[in-house]
């Protein structure tokens, strides 16, 4: 009996044609195969930046075949931590001329407050102007560095809308006088847990057009090559980033998924500590995993709501078919482009 696609005909209909049996076994197998899939997923060969790989070279890796140029999309978690000769291997071993980072201004502050925990924060430092405030300390010199917050803007007020009015009110109280933690907790209890990472992937995607707008700009600009994308874990927002570029690239949905729930691995050796700051905002220990299903979902997402990614891409992040084929150009590894943005 031929096997499905991993990843797209729904389980309900492969139940009704093959009965339980079949698909017990079948998500076994399912199961087995992305596990080792995601075993082939290189780790990071820079000890103090976790989640640190080569995206090309992953899916090369993954699909057994070289479709996309390697050297010229790296992804990772916050390099805060990083010690000085990993920073430099940035420049000098991978030729870093770009970082993407896509945290917000309270993920900043709390670094910064970690790099001088015994320094008291003034006034001005509890509510920068800027994310470039907060995190001028950890540049490494000779990086162009763009501060993009996917979750930001709309986002933000989408699930601000959604808190009860007395919450609300709270949230912004707290937030006038500083206490940024204990403000985001509020949200982070009654809305991002509830909504969990899936949720809240679907609401970055339907929200952040503007955000993703200027990521993809960054991206199309040859000269700012070779690009380091992340955020704090380099899991999720980094991730969604990550899948929207290799879906344009016309990457098959089973690598794209294998890279992503690599990063539960990868992260596992800060498990505890994160788990700290995860609870600190109202969250739970969800948030420090990789769900399965995760990129399905987003595919599945952008199918139903945008008809496919050429309709998400072109109608709602504007970015245009030149912008696109200019991405795919660069990345892809065979010469002759061909211009489909459609998930099939």
């Amino acid at each position: 009996m031929k096997k499905p696609t991993f990843g797209w005909e729904p389980l309900g209909a492969l139940a009704t044609r093959g009965g339980a049996d079949y698909l017990f076994q079948l998500d076994l197998e399912l199961q087995q195969r992305m596990a080792s899939l995601i075993d082939d997923v290189p780790s990071t060969p820079l000890p103090t930046i976790l989640n640190f790989r080569d995206v090309g070279q992953t899916i090369n890796t993954l699909q057994r075949t070289h479709v996309l140029r390697e050297g010229l999309i790296y992804r990772s978690a916050r390099l805060d931590d990083a010690s000085s000769s990993d920073r430099s291997a940035l420049t000098s071993r991978y030729g870093i001329k770009s970082i993407i980072d896509l945290r917000s201004t309270n993920e900043h502050l709390n670094q910064a407050k970690k790099r001088d925990a015994n320094a008291k924060i003034s006034a001005s430092t509890i509510v920068p102007k800027s994310d470039e405030k907060a995190a001028d300390v950890v540049k490494i010199p000779g990086i162009d560095y763009h501060e993009i917050n996917l979750n930001g803007g709309a986002f933000a007020k989408a699930l601000l809308w959604k808190l009860r009015w007395s919450s609300l009110t709270k949230l912004v109280s707290l937030m006038a006088i500083g206490y940024r933690n204990e403000a985001i907790s509020i949200l982070g209890t009654e809305v991002m847990a509830p909504k969990g990472l899936i949720g809240l992937g679907k609401e970055t995607l339907d929200h952040s057009f503007a955000e993703l707008h200027r990521v993809f700009s960054v991206i199309a600009d040859a000269a700012n090559y070779p690009i380091l994308i992340h955020c704090t874990q380099g899991k999720d927002r980094t991730g969604l980033v990550v899948m929207l570029l290799l879906l344009l690239l016309d990457v098959t949905v089973e690598p794209i998924n294998a890279d992503y729930m690599a990063s539960e691995r990868e992260l596992e050796s800060e498990k505890e500590a994160r788990m700290k700051e995860i609870t600190a905002i109202g969250l739970n220990v969800e948030f420090a995993g990789c769900p399965k299903g995760f990129v399905e979902e987003m595919v599945r997402h952008i199918n139903e709501k945008y008809g496919n990614l050429g309709g998400y891409l072109n109608g709602k992040v504007g970015l245009d078919p030149e912008v696109q084929k200019k991405i795919r150009t660069k990345l892809r590894a065979n010469s002759v482009d061909k211009i489909s943005v459609t998930v099939d």
